[in-house]
């Protein structure tokens, strides 16, 4: 993420979570609204990681919705169908067969509360962490959905420049540096008193030689 982020910048950010809810008023807006901003303004990388969260939150929700849709089917069918034949005993008498057919459709109820309850549950789920998105991008803060589906993913480069590692790496570079600067400075350190002393070996040698 960048070092300084601008209030303009919080500000857009915030805003591209809280556009989701522009879909209560136009069909499909929860898609389009951040997709624009985040088109507009994806250079910078922290309207990019929230747009890309954003986007990725709200096609996971429509996945998850209509998996429990998809799984509502065949039990409308089959509850459709059972109706149908209800309504058509209620017509002709009421006797046994009819509050039979009563009880079975009580089973069918139950289910369509139970998916009614799953799809409940998964608009409380989305209200909750978008509004936690848009504080939390208000605050200059990174924020990542839970159970989100990346389908829009970070390039190569900006996943590898975002690695904790990358510190680690670049200390251990410098401490390594550092390292071989004292060790040159050692070896020139010895080598120049090896010169010395072996310069006043020859002055001694020859001074000897001169005195005998």
């Amino acid at each position: 993420m960048e070092q300084s982020i601008t209030d303009n910048q919080k500000n857009l950010g915030a805003f591209i979570h809280a556009s989701t809810f522009l879909k209560y008023f136009f069909p499909l807006a929860n898609f389009f609204a951040p997709l624009l901003l985040w088109t507009l303004h994806k250079e910078k990388r922290f309207l990019d990681h929230h747009g890309r969260e954003a986007l990725n939150f709200q096609l996971s929700i429509f996945i998850y919705a209509l998996g429990i849709a998809l799984l509502s089917l065949p039990f409308i069918a089959i509850f459709a169908t059972d109706f149908i034949s209800l309504v058509e005993t209620i017509d002709r008498a009421t006797d046994n067969h009819t509050m039979r057919h009563i009880s079975n459709l009580g089973g069918y109820i139950a289910l369509f509360a139970i998916f009614g309850l799953l799809l409940f549950g998964l608009f409380l789920f989305e209200l909750y962490y978008v509004i936690m998105g848009t504080i939390s991008a208000s605050k200059g803060e990174q924020f990542k959905y839970p159970l989100s589906i990346k389908f829009i993913t970070a390039s190569e480069t900006e996943q590898f420049e975002n690695e904790p590692q990358d510190e680690t790496f670049e200390e251990n570079n410098s401490d390594s540096n550092i390292s071989e600067e004292k060790i040159s400075e050692e070896e020139k350190t010895q080598a120049y008193n090896n010169t010395s002393s072996s310069v006043d070996d020859i002055i001694d040698d020859s001074t000897t030689s001169k005195n005998s």
